[in-house]
């Protein structure tokens, strides 16, 4: 009688090996599903952390200044509002931190849609250097693209978020896929770790550099993507402040104003001594039941005004608003930011590295740039890594059969 062949029992794998396989699946299916999104987002994000020096590479002329020191807000506005084309309007003014052009925001109506113009000018007179519609420029694009895939209308800031939320997932996963299941951890830092070729040993090696600082723009990123949700969350753990009322761009500018931008300007220096103003929002007719500034000139049928001056300290990044009324020149300041709103402030300044040190800029332009190399190097691994699959499995199925020799009986 025969013997029934044995079958070698397969190996039942530990509880380790399938949580590795299960984090092995989901970052190699999360890197493929969102790698058309992720490449270009990245690249973009990278791009941007230094979007004033590259518009100013790309645009020389308009930051061609003379000189730091600034005249007066008017001047600025009756120069810009002589560049620009009929029917746009100027609404703010922003002063330059250091060495920059003054740049004055104007609205108007070109065709179906709203558009805004910049117009950039010298600080020390004046004198308009360029007009320019950011938004069709490189930089301009750059930052509609990182914000919302230039589809704001149909939740592209979402599909941004969520895009994060892959990235996050990427980097966490791939942090645990790289840590070393034998050997020491300084060992697993090696460029040439157990023999590896290059193409997994570049993907290891940045990966494993930039994965902490990758989820930390990640998750930024997240919480400025959702900002509802993020604002919600934050409140729920720290205190903030009420939010702003109707943006400036939405606001209905005040026509005939009592006072002028200058004077505007000295009431908000009388009220913070030794700040200097970093922006002028020109003064918007106030809605009923909207912040009542000194006076209101319900006697005379005159709609209340009310301008708002952004102050900073010099040398700090402490920024006070200033509402200076229309009606008598009268002031109040706005409370100052509570811990929620530092906090949120500075998620933004870690997501884009402004207002850090030029090592933090580099850290996140390397998050950046880091990704695309991710991406094709991780896509060749995968390439291979089926390849040799198939491979394999061709091998094991394949039954060589000699002319002559006779077979055994199955």
């Amino acid at each position: 009688m025969p013997r029934t062949p044995v079958t070698p029992m397969t190996p039942i794998p530990s509880n380790a090996r399938r949580l590795r396989s299960v984090w092995w699946a989901l970052h190699r299916w999360v890197a493929l599903v969102l790698c058309i999104l992720l490449v270009p987002i990245s690249l973009s994000g990278a791009l941007l952390v230094w979007h004033d020096a590259l518009d100013a590479f790309l645009h020389p002329a308009r930051y061609a200044v003379t000189g730091a020191s600034t005249t007066g807000a008017s001047t600025y506005l009756a120069n810009a509002q002589q560049a620009l084309p009929p029917g746009f309007v100027s609404m703010t003014v922003r002063f330059p931190l250091g060495d920059g052009p003054v740049t004055v925001l104007a609205r108007g109506e070109e065709g179906p849609t709203r558009q805004l113009l910049t117009v950039y000018l010298d600080p020390p007179a004046g004198r308009v250097l360029d007009v320019v519609n950011i938004r069709s420029s490189l930089i301009g694009f750059l930052h509609r693209f990182h914000e919302n895939l230039t589809i704001a209308d149909y939740s592209g800031r979402a599909v941004v978020g969520w895009v994060g939320v892959g990235m996050l997932v990427l980097s966490l996963t791939g942090l645990w896929l790289w840590w070393p299941r034998q050997g020491t951890l300084l060992a697993g830092l090696r460029w040439r770790r157990s023999g590896e070729a290059k193409t997994p040993n570049l993907h290891y090696c940045l990966g494993f550099w930039l994965a902490l600082p990758l989820a930390l723009v990640s998750l930024t990123g997240i919480y400025l993507s959702f900002p509802q949700a993020a604002r919600t969350t934050m409140s729920a753990v720290a205190p903030m402040n009420p939010p702003a009322g109707r943006p400036i761009f939405a606001a209905r500018l005040a026509r005939d104003t009592r006072l002028t931008a200058d004077a505007a300007i000295d009431a908000a220096r009388q009220a913070k001594p030794g700040w200097s103003p970093s922006a002028l929002f020109l003064a918007t007719v106030q809605a009923e039941g909207g912040p009542r500034q000194g006076k209101r000139a319900g006697t005379s049928g005159r709609a209340s005004a009310l301008w708002r001056v952004q102050m900073q300290q010099p040398s700090s990044d402490d920024v006070a608003t200033v509402l200076v009324s229309d009606d008598d020149a009268s002031v109040r300041i706005l409370p100052d930011p509570l811990a929620g709103d530092r906090a949120a402030r500075w998620i933004r300044h870690i997501h884009d590295g402004t207002r850090g040190t030029v090592h933090w800029q580099m850290v996140v332009f390397l998050t950046g740039l880091i990704p695309p190399v991710l991406a094709v190097t991780g896509f060749v691994m995968w390439v291979r890594r089926r390849q040799r699959r198939a491979s394999v499995r061709g091998q094991s199925t394949h039954k060589v059969v000699q002319p002559g020799v006779a077979q055994p009986a199955e």
